[in-house]
């Protein structure tokens, strides 16, 4: 299969561990909330040792681990409300339990802390503030001062200066712990209140490492929320239950040292057996094939899945997933790696902003249309960080050209995320205040992209690998995306890209990526942002029918000028001498024909009727085919010489046998060629020698002896050998051209057979572009459907909060026109159904409101608020207040009328 063939790549040979795991993660495990995709993480793998040596959780696991501690570390952190959990998590943990702890909280940095003392009256373990360089040991609790912060480098605890921004200690010593440790990196979020923490799930999630967050115990429960709805938390729950998972997977090997000596592992072919009943599993239930991507990522994160499940054979997993729905979607989730963030390497960025989108808007002409491609972008930051690019690069000028960002992905609940554009407040570390202020909206502890931003950009799921690319692209970014395929899958998406972009468009790859062998095709332009240009490829220009020059369409033939009729005198005169002069040619001139480079008569001249003649056999034209057998040799090796050296030649007293007699010939070949023509043609003339009958009769007359005669006929005989060895040197010679004419018609029939693929990969292309431009209006079909069914929502939302208010309030145009109104305002104003649509004047209210046109363009006009005190037809008192009707980007477009019933307060001002 070539499942299992793929699968012998992988770099490992044992399946079995050591120690037998206990029972796997409960059920809040499995309610965890599901990641989402965006980027890539740059751990590295680790290349396997012996198969008789190791155990496969220990060949799974990254080269990382030989670098680092011998025992893992567990970050905690925590703000308002942390310090209760911190204590109940602790009270939770076995006191040998063979991680080392680091408690990160937000304090004052005023005060001195008695965080130390607290915490160690709770757990039997030490509790010890970091007061400088330390080396972390298991079973030991660290605590953070309060007026610095601490980070994981060189294997050592290190406290650095306090920034001014105060929550972002957490993420801070999360990332710094997530690039050291990888994959044995554990991150846990407590009570708190701010985003604090978030990006440092996602640095450790990227890494491989396994997350926490507490759940609705949480006292402030900001904090663990942002990081729960951001999807890179593996499991939500209560303080003592996180301490009792990090209980059970403390022993794993994915998080601890494997035992060295390896007792009873399968065979290699058995572990080759399990991992492709994975990879065929998550194929039919996902539809994506995993057996081309990077071993090392699929291993790690294999192994990660196993860890949070408590399962140490592989055997074990593979039986796990089989019919577990939940279980193959979080492992298909975990694969995609879905980490990334807003304008993630600025430098590109800047880059990007500064030379190349102005390049491409330049190029574009501020008028056309300007399409990004996004292959892998997950959660659709970096689809909105390339809309904002190009936004500001555009300025004032973004309404004259139509901008489309197509963001992909394999993930469909990535896509649907990225489609709301709604993220935590983490994001506040990555894009600047401007850019929060002018591209995003606050929601709570939220933002999301404007709508502007958002009518930009299109998401659909796609494989790129598999599926139709978009075409007619300008620039394409797939950072961090290549370094998770495997060589095959790059060779295939490398092209596919140069195929996408239009001539002149730019590729952006990440900075652990490159074109490897594609340089033909692509030209770096950035170094240090990996950006770069396309290639227009020599060996497939674009599909142009021209006829080559000197074909013989191109070559008229050397007809006779036919006459033009006219009664002129000058035209009768040429007439006449043109007539004159075909006699003449006619009577006197000798036989001959007009031949091209292939021997092939064009024209006829004078009486060659003695000479040449019709062979049986198919119609042919050739001189050779047509001549007197005993003139053929002759007249070959004459032709040949003269085209040869393309100078006139001749052949004096050739043969021609004619009935009983022969006749002696005298051949003339005159190369020439036809100005503005590279085609070269011959004039070959037939002459008869007159002078040979008289030569013979004198001979007889003289009766010369027997002697003179023998002599005569050696020296006939020596001129017959004489043309006879010429005629069979110009056929050699013509045999050897007809080599290596043969040689070229092959070649020739070789390139037209590359011409034939060439257009067949042509029309493949164009079969490619329909099918991406399908792609495309299935994708914008798509994003409609989703914008029609958030407007019904809209819609529906609106109908019935306007249900529920009991006030009569209706909506007008600037044309004071009725949009909406609410069930008590059809009374107050005798609204019907059927008046939604006509302007307000043309009703007759109950209400008196005699000016009420005047007071709803006064509201238009001035942008005020105008209040009356208005009665009805039955004296009822009402409060009239009209407001100016504001859009979501606050321009006018009407008013709203309330009328507020104050009767009741009239009444008893009245018996007072």
């Amino acid at each position: 299969m070539v499942e299992t063939a793929a699968l012998r790549l992988f770099c490992f040979n044992r399946s079995l561990y050591e120690k037998k795991a206990g029972s796997k993660i409960g059920d809040a495990m499995a309610a965890k909330p599901t990641s989402k995709r965006a980027s890539r993480s740059r751990a590295k793998p680790n290349r396997t040792k012996s198969a008789q040596s190791k155990p496969v959780a220990q060949q799974l696991r990254p080269k990382v681990l030989k670098k680092n501690l011998s025992c893992p570390i567990v970050g905690i952190g925590g703000s308002a409300g942390g310090f209760e959990a911190t204590m109940d998590l602790l009270k939770e943990l076995s006191p040998k339990i063979g991680m080392a702890f680091v408690i990160v909280q937000h304090l004052d940095p005023h005060h001195a802390s008695r965080l130390p003392i607290l915490l160690g009256k709770v757990t039997q373990m030490p509790v010890i503030e970091i007061t400088g360089r330390v080396k972390p040991e298991p079973d030991t609790v660290y605590v953070q001062p309060p007026n610095k912060c601490v980070i994981y480098k060189n294997s050592a605890l290190t406290l650095v200066k306090r920034t001014e921004r105060l929550n972002v200690a957490i993420d801070q010593f999360f990332e710094s712990l997530a690039e050291t440790q990888g994959p044995r990196a554990i991150g846990v979020v407590l009570s708190g209140s701010g985003s604090d923490g978030t990006a440092g799930l996602r640095a450790i999630k990227a890494a491989g490492g396994i997350t926490f967050a507490q759940d609705d115990s949480a006292k402030f429960s900001a904090m663990p929320r942002n990081a729960i709805q951001s999807g890179f938390v593996d499991a939500a729950l209560s303080p003592k239950e996180i301490a009792r998972e990090l209980r059970r997977i403390a022993e794993h090997p994915y998080i601890q040292k494997a035992p060295q000596d390896g007792a009873g592992p399968d065979s290699e072919y058995a572990v080759l057996d399990h991992l492709s009943r994975i990879f065929l599993t998550l194929k039919k239930y996902t539809g994506v094939d995993f057996t081309a991507y990077k071993q090392s990522t699929l291993q790690r994160r294999i192994q990660r899945r196993m860890a949070l499940h408590r399962i140490e054979r592989l055997r074990q997993y593979a039986n796990f997933l089989r019919g577990n729905d939940k279980e193959i979607q979080e492992l298909f989730n975990d694969l995609l790696i879905n980490v990334t963030r807003f304008f993630r390497d600025e430098g590109a960025f800047k880059a990007l902003k500064k030379r190349f989108i102005p390049a491409l808007i330049k190029q574009k002409g501020r008028k056309g249309d300007l399409r990004v491609w996004v292959p892998g972008c997950a959660t659709g930051e970096e689809v909105y960080s390339l809309a904002i690019c190009i936004l500001e690069a555009l300025g004032a000028a973004a309404s004259t050209m139509r901008v489309q960002v197509f963001g992909t992905d394999l993930s469909e609940m990535a896509i649907d995320r990225a489609r709301l554009g709604i993220y935590s407040s983490a994001i506040e570390k990555d894009v600047s205040p401007q850019r929060l202020q002018s591209f995003f909206k606050k929601l709570d502890s939220t933002y999301q992209i404007n709508r502007s931003v958002r009518d930009l950009c299109t998401f659909a799921r796609q494989n790129i690998t598999a599926d139709p690319p978009f075409s007619r692209i300008d620039l394409i970014s797939c950072r961090n995306v290549l370094i998770y395929l495997g060589p095959q899958l790059q060779k295939r998406a490398l092209p596919i890209f140069h195929y996408a972009l239009n001539h002149g468009g730019y590729l952006i790859l990440g900075p652990s990526e490159t074109i490897g062998i594609f340089s033909d095709m692509f030209e770096l332009m950035d170094k240090r942002a990996k950006i770069y240009a396309k290639k227009v490829l020599p060996g497939r220009p674009e599909l142009e029918m021209h006829l080559p020059h000197g074909t013989f369409a191109e070559v008229r033939t050397l007809e006779p000028a036919r006459m033009s009729p006219s009664s002129e005198g000058r035209d009768f005169n040429s007439q006449v001498q043109h007539v004159a002069d075909r006699i003449m040619l006619g009577t006197y001139a000798p036989a001959g024909v007009v031949i091209d480079e292939d021997l092939n008569v064009r024209q006829f001249r004078g009486k060659t009727a003695p000479y040449l003649e019709h062979a049986a056999g198919p119609a042919t034209l050739n001189l050779l085919h047509m001549a007197k057998p005993s003139l053929v040799p002759d007249l070959r090796a004459t032709i040949h010489r003269a085209l040869r050296t393309a100078q006139p030649a001749r052949k004096e007293r050739a043969l021609i046998k004619r009935d009983a007699h022969v006749a002696e010939v005298r051949i003339e070949v005159v190369p020439f060629k036809v100005p503005n023509s590279d085609k070269g043609w011959a004039l070959v003339i037939f002459a008869e020698d007159g002078n040979a009958e008289q030569r013979e009769m004198t001979r007889k007359k003289k009766g010369k002896g027997k002697k003179r005669a023998g002599t005569d006929e050696i020296q006939h005989l020596r001129d017959e050998l004489t043309s006879t060895k010429e005629s069979l040197q110009v056929i050699i010679e013509e045999q050897e051209a007809t080599n290596e004419e043969l040689k070229s018609a092959n070649e020739e029939i070789e390139s037209s057979n590359e011409e034939l693929q060439s257009t067949n990969e042509e029309l493949e292309t164009a079969k490619e572009e329909l099918q991406s431009t399908n792609e495309e209006l299935t994708t914008l079909n798509e994003e409609l459907s989703n914008r029609n069914l958030e407007i019904m929502q809209i819609n529906s939302d609106l109908n019935n909060l306007l249900s529920s208010i009991h006030l009569p309030i209706v909506m007008v145009d600037n044309n004071l026109t009725i949009r909406r109104a609410t069930p008590t305002a059809r009374e107050a104003f005798n609204i019907t159904d059927t008046d939604v649509g006509r302007r307000m004047t043309e009703l007759k209210p109950d209400i008196e409101i005699p000016d009420i046109e005047k007071l709803l363009h006064d509201v238009i006009d001035t942008l005020s608020v105008r209040e009356r005190e208005v009665r009805d037809n039955k004296d009822r008192r009402y409060s009239l207040r009209i407001r100016p009707y504001r859009t979501a980007d606050n321009k006018i477009d009407g008013a709203v009328l309330t009328l507020v019933d104050i009767n009741s307060g009239g009444v008893s001002e009245k018996k007072r």
